[in-house]
C-alpha cells in the first residue's frame, strides 16, 4: 500500500509540475516561432487588392473573387496556380520560398500583382 501511495503522490507532483511549467515552456516555444498568417487578396473590378503582398513561408494567401467573371492567380513562370476562381468563391495556397514573384490572371493577363517573401 505504501508503494501505491508514493506512485500516486509522484504522479500528482509530476502533473502539478507540468501544469506549472507548461505555459512557460509553451510561451518560450511560441516566441521563437512566428505565427503563420492568412492574407486576403480581393479580386474586384479586374484587379488584385493589394497589388503588393509581403508574406512568409507557411503563411496562407486567400484570393476572394468579388468580380462578375472568373479569374485565376497564376505565377508568371507558371510554378503555381489557383486554377479558376468563380464569382463569389475563393481559393487559397500556402506560401513557399519560391513564390516570390509577379502573378497574373490567365483570363485577363493585364491583371497583375506581386508577392514578396520575407523571413
Amino acid at each position: 500500500m505504501r508503494v501505491t501511495r508514493r506512485v500516486v503522490f509522484s504522479r500528482a507532483m509530476a502533473a502539478m509540475a507540468a501544469v506549472a511549467l507548461g505555459p512557460a515552456v509553451f510561451r518560450a516555444a511560441a516566441a521563437k516561432q512566428p505565427k503563420n498568417t492568412e492574407h486576403l487578396v480581393e479580386i474586384a473590378k479586374f484587379a488584385f487588392t493589394p497589388t503588393e503582398l509581403k508574406v512568409r513561408p507557411g503563411d496562407t494567401i486567400i484570393w476572394l473573387n468579388r468580380d462578375i467573371v472568373p479569374h485565376t492567380a497564376t505565377a508568371l513562370d507558371k510554378s503555381w496556380d489557383t486554377d479558376t476562381i468563380e464569382r463569389g468563391k475563393s481559393k487559397s495556397l500556402i506560401v513557399t520560398k519560391k513564390m516570390n514573384q509577379v502573378y497574373y490572371c490567365r483570363f485577363h493577363p493585364k491583371m497583375t500583382a506581386n508577392i514578396t517573401i520575407s523571413s
